[in-house]
């Protein structure tokens, strides 16, 4: 049953968080919309009404810890519960790249966003999580953050080298295999997702629309008992 379940997508005012927001909401999920600027968050909410589609805005920012306290509260005092956390909120900076060129403050950006406030997310809505029937977390990683890899020059993915992304992405993973660990025992699913090579503001080109993409952090959210898994379209991603 997805009746009357939670679910919070950050970063889901446009690209693949809005398509995921779009999808969960179509499978009868109480979406809530969480971005950095409110108004960007309340016209994503007014797309998806357009459609027939019932959501809410939330400002958080995933750098901010009093965003995120707050956000936490506010979902305690509206729903009581979390039942889906989708860690979509992610950047590219342009001034990353190879570790002897990136911007050191570009890494730190990207990290930021990409790792600490995942982290930082994560932690602050555990609680909730734990207060429901069967609490589900989605992290959308990439392919780049896969150490195989990025040392395999017969792969696609081989020549993006960018050391804040990819990293910062690998770290996501990490949290990934060790919330499995910590939420051992316990209804909390966590898995890494890789929606594929989706075009977005973030990348720029890609083969992949951003529904397209959203469709296998969608599934990930919504069912399936498999933990502490990196998985892609059409199969597993290695570490």
């Amino acid at each position: 049953m997805t009746a009357n379940r939670i679910a919070l997508v950050t970063g889901a005012n446009k690209g693949i968080g809005l398509e995921i927001a779009r999808q969960l909401a179509q499978a009868g999920i109480h979406v809530i919309i969480g971005a950095r600027d409110d108004g960007r968050a309340r016209a994503a909410v007014d797309d998806l009404a357009r459609q027939g589609l019932a959501a809410q805005s939330l400002k958080l920012d995933v750098t901010d810890a009093a965003s995120i306290c707050a956000a936490a509260s506010k979902i305690r005092q509206e729903h009581g519960r979390l039942d889906i956390l989708v860690n979509n909120a992610g950047i590219f900076d342009p001034a990353d790249g190879t570790p002897g060129k990136a911007s050191i403050s570009a890494v730190r950006r990207v990290f930021e966003t990409n790792f600490f406030g995942a982290l930082a997310v994560t932690q602050a809505m555990l609680p909730l999580l734990r207060e429901a029937a069967a609490g589900r977390i989605v992290n959308v990683s990439s392919s780049l953050g896969s150490l195989t890899l990025n040392g395999d020059p017969s792969s696609t993915y081989y020549a993006a080298q960018y050391i804040g992304y990819n990293a910062s992405k690998a770290a996501l993973n990490m949290l990934t295999v060790q919330l499995r660990e910590e939420l051992r025992g316990t209804p909390i699913v966590v898995n890494s997702v890789s929606p594929g090579f989706v075009k977005t503001d973030l990348t720029g080109y890609g083969n992949m629309t951003p529904a397209e993409g959203a469709k296998l952090p969608v599934q990930y959210a919504l069912s399936g008992e498999e933990t502490g898994a990196f998985v892609e379209p059409g199969g597993t991603t290695p570490w």
